[in-house]
C-alpha cells in the first residue's frame, strides 16, 4: 500500500493548513487511518486518527481543539485540517493506517502498519 501525504508548506503562527493523504492503487478503506508527525531527534507522535468503522476520532493533547481529521470516501482521501498553528507544530507529517485494527486511539498511540512519504510543515514568522 502506498500512502502519499501532501499539502505541507510554510505558514505563519496562527495560520492554517490542510494536509491530504491519498492511497495509491487501493481504496482508502483501512479500519483506522490517521496522521503522525516527527521532528528530527524526537519520537514519532500520533496526532489525529480516525476509525473507519465508526468515524470515532482521537486527537493527541498537543493538537486537541486545533486539528481535525476527516475523510472523503468518494475522493479516496483523508485530510488533516490544522488551525491556530504554532512553531511547535513544525514537523514532517505522515499519514498512516492499520490494516486490521479499527481503534483510532490504538492507531495514534501504537503506530500504523502502513505509512508513506511525509510532507513538511513549517510554522514560522
Amino acid at each position: 500500500v502506498q500512502l502519499q501525504a501532501s499539502g505541507g508548506g510554510l505558514v505563519q503562527p496562527g495560520g492554517s493548513l490542510r494536509l491530504s493523504c491519498v492511497a495509491h492503487g487501493f481504496t482508502l478503506n483501512f479500519p483506522a487511518i490517521g496522521w503522525f508527525r516527527q521532528v528530527p531527534g524526537k519520537e514519532r507522535e500520533g496526532v489525529s486518527c480516525l476509525s473507519s468503522l465508526n468515524d470515532i476520532t482521537y486527537d493527541s493533547d498537543s493538537v486537541k481543539g486545533r486539528f481535525t481529521v476527516f475523510r472523503d470516501a468518494a475522493a479516496n482521501t483523508v485530510y488533516l485540517q490544522m488551525d491556530n498553528l504554532t512553531p511547535d507544530d513544525t514537523a514532517v507529517y505522515y499519514c498512516g493506517a492499520h490494516l486490521t485494527h479499527s481503534s483510532s486511539y490504538a492507531l495514534c498511540n501504537n503506530g500504523p502498519t502502513d505509512w508513506g512519504r511525509g510532507t513538511l510543515v513549517t510554522v514560522s514568522s
